[in-house]
């Protein structure tokens, strides 16, 4: 990984992940889009690509590890839990943009560029958050799902989510000044 752009922005308002992925623009396109492949490093769920269409989230983390990792206790009650974001913005295979928590939370952006004939630039953008402790749980679980979707797409095993999670969400509160 010493060759993968990381870049991480993190304020009380505002996210920004910059990653460099091991894969073309049109895999990328289809882990972001298809809600099976979406499963296999966020949450998946029914989804109507198009502007104004919804965005399937269910909450399955306790399959985001390869190895048998419960989830930990304070996110044990959201296993199963099921909702759907708007679509914002699509723009087939570079930009999807959806709300969070029907807009209270924000809006993500998911930029993609293509880097030659294999590898992609993904840009998370979460904008509009309400505060430090917003930006440090979204800054915790984005850190975490990025680094399961550039293993996934790596072919790299994931023995924990959860161990992922902490490391990004302790990297999201030093950003914040919070410890």
């Amino acid at each position: 990984m010493a060759d993968t752009l990381t870049a991480d922005t993190i304020t009380p308002q505002m996210l920004r992940f910059e990653r460099e992925l091991a894969a073309p623009i049109e895999t990328v396109w289809q882990y972001v889009i298809d809600p099976e492949l979406r499963a296999r490093w966020f949450m998946g769920g029914p989804t109507e690509p198009c502007e104004g269409g919804k965005l399937g989230m269910t909450f399955a983390h306790d399959a985001l590890s390869d190895d048998d990792v419960p989830n930990p206790e304070r996110y044990a009650a959201n296993q199963g839990k099921a909702w759907s974001e708007t679509i914002t913005r699509i723009e087939p295979p570079r930009l999807l943009a959806f709300t969070w928590s029907d807009g209270k939370a924000g809006e993500v952006t998911i930029e993609l560029a293509r880097i030659g004939d294999a590898r992609t630039r993904l840009t998370l953008t979460h904008a509009g958050l309400r505060g430090p402790e917003d930006a440090r749980s979204f800054g915790g679980g984005w850190g975490a799902h990025l680094a399961v979707l550039e293993r996934r797409l790596e072919g790299k095993h994931i023995a924990s989510f959860w161990a992922l999670h902490a490391q990004a969400e302790a990297a999201a509160a030093k950003a914040l000044g919070l410890v």
